[in-house]
């Protein structure tokens, strides 16, 4: 009988994720949560229907490691790439400002009737980028190696 994979067994692997389903969303968004990046690394490839972003993302994989070795917290840079988008629209984001660093809160999917949908992206600072697509296609890839994360501290989300 084959056994579930378990979350440690991901190791020091770099992540690539695909989503194509809401569930699959849900995995990427939770790895993806409080990812920074600079406005200036978000692009629309409107011809081939490419939405892509840079992301330092915090290693949520690697917390509980991290803080049972008592090392430092990591960061990575990962792509985040959604296909078949159709329209972007976005609020609060100036795109051509390096100097602004966006941090991601969540992604969600609503899909509509017609197996399309909306891809919403929420930013902190009242920011949100609305990805509307073809179809649920979304992929995470690590690209670097891991490094410390600069805060030396994880996320934190005071309830």
């Amino acid at each position: 009988m084959a056994e579930d994979a378990k979350f440690e067994e991901g190791g020091e692997a770099p992540l690539q994720l695909k989503a194509v389903d809401a569930d699959d969303l849900a995995v990427i968004a939770a790895l993806a949560q409080d990812a920074v990046f600079p406005a200036n690394e978000m692009t629309w490839q409107s011809g081939r229907r490419r939405f892509a972003v840079l992301l330092n993302r915090f290693r949520w994989e690697d917390q509980a490691r991290a803080e049972n070795r008592k090392r430092a917290y990591e960061r990575v840079q990962s792509v985040l790439v959604v296909n078949d988008v159709v329209n972007v629209q976005s609020q609060g984001v100036e795109r051509e400002d390096a100097d602004v660093i966006m941090s991601l809160l969540s992604i969600v999917f609503t899909p509509s009737n017609d197996g399309t949908g909306r891809i919403l992206l929420t930013l902190a600072g009242d920011g949100a980028i609305a990805l509307d697509v073809e179809c649920l296609d979304v992929v995470l890839k690590d690209v670097t190696r891991p490094y410390v994360a600069l805060s030396k501290s994880a996320p934190n989300h005071p309830e």
